[in-house]
């Protein structure tokens, strides 16, 4: 089992929509969030005049999904008073500095590079860097304590409600009898595999603990039904727009990796009419989702 976080989270005025203080008890770093409209206010805060690095939270204009620009800065407030300035995407900061000054210019360019890539691996944020940053030369001493700071920032930035480093396909286990595979490193899950198989689509997914992860190359049906509802309709149109599903012969294929919310939104997308997730999403072994959670309520 991994080792537990304590988290605090300060709110500078009694707001959750307003500037927020953020740390890992007995870390270093620390993280301030705070909406586009009160940058201003952060020049009372000393925190945002140290080295950093900070993430920039919006909407991309052309596809219209969750974006996000990465960069660092010797003093973030500088940095983010030209972004007001040049950049009109973004309606959130969140930006890491350290407690105390081993927090260097060299060790920031380090995390801006590393990070980029993390966050274009995972494949959940529009990553609006137009270069990749170039990884600087440091000590092996200083980039194994990078290494372990970006581990606690991916912890304390997803904790905040910014998964953008966060891999989708870390799949969770419902069922004691499925083994961990040894391509996974999460210590909270082994992998639950599904497949879907109706009417010529074949679909697998993992279950995680955001929901259920369709992968890539799963088949997806050519037309949909009056069934499918309004809003599910839209999300499959959106998916084909953006290019996460791509149109076949015969149907439609997903090119990555996609996070649903539910089993059934997830099995409604890829057979284009209402349909009961739970109930047709099985195991190898034809076991349903549904009867392994009801396996693992009754035995409690």
């Amino acid at each position: 089992m991994g080792i537990g976080k304590t988290i605090r989270i300060y709110l500078d005025d009694g707001s959750v929509s307003g500037i927020r203080h953020a740390e890992i008890v007995n870390w270093t770093g620390q993280a301030i969030l705070s909406p586009r409209t009160q940058i201003k206010s952060l020049s009372a805060w000393d925190e945002s005049k140290k080295p950093g690095i900070y993430f920039l939270f919006g909407v991309d204009e052309e596809s219209g999904q969750d974006a996000v620009y990465i960069g660092e800065a010797e003093n973030v407030f500088d940095r983010l008073q030209n972004h007001i300035a040049n950049k009109d995407f973004w309606n959130e900061v969140v930006f890491f500095t350290s407690k105390d000054e081993n927090l260097t210019k060299s060790h920031v360019k380090y995390l801006e590079s590393r990070i980029v890539q993390v966050a274009k691996i995972s494949g959940r944020y529009v990553v609006l860097n137009g270069n990749e940053p170039q990884l600087p030369v440091l000590p092996k001493g200083d980039r194994d304590a990078m290494e372990e700071y970006i581990s606690n920032l991916k912890i304390l930035l997803g904790t905040v409600g910014y998964k953008v480093l966060e891999q989708l396909a870390k799949g969770v286990s419902n069922s004691p009898a499925i083994e961990k595979t040894e391509e996974q490193d999460s210590p909270e899950s082994s992998t639950l595999e599904l497949l879907l198989k109706v009417k010529g689509t074949n679909a697998k997914s993992y279950l995680t603990n955001e929901g259920i992860v369709v992968l890539t190359s799963s088949q997806a049906s050519k037309t949909i039904k009056k069934s499918l509802s309004g809003g599910y309709k839209k999300l499959r149109e959106q998916l084909i727009e953006n290019g996460v599903l791509t149109k076949t012969d015969t149907g439609y294929i997903f090119t990555k990796n996609q996070l649903f919310k539910s089993p059934s939104q997830a099995a409604a997308i890829i057979v284009g009419y209402a349909i009961n997730g739970r109930h047709h999403w099985q195991t190898q072994d034809g076991l349903s989702l549904k009867n392994i959670e009801e396996s693992n309520a009754k035995s409690i």
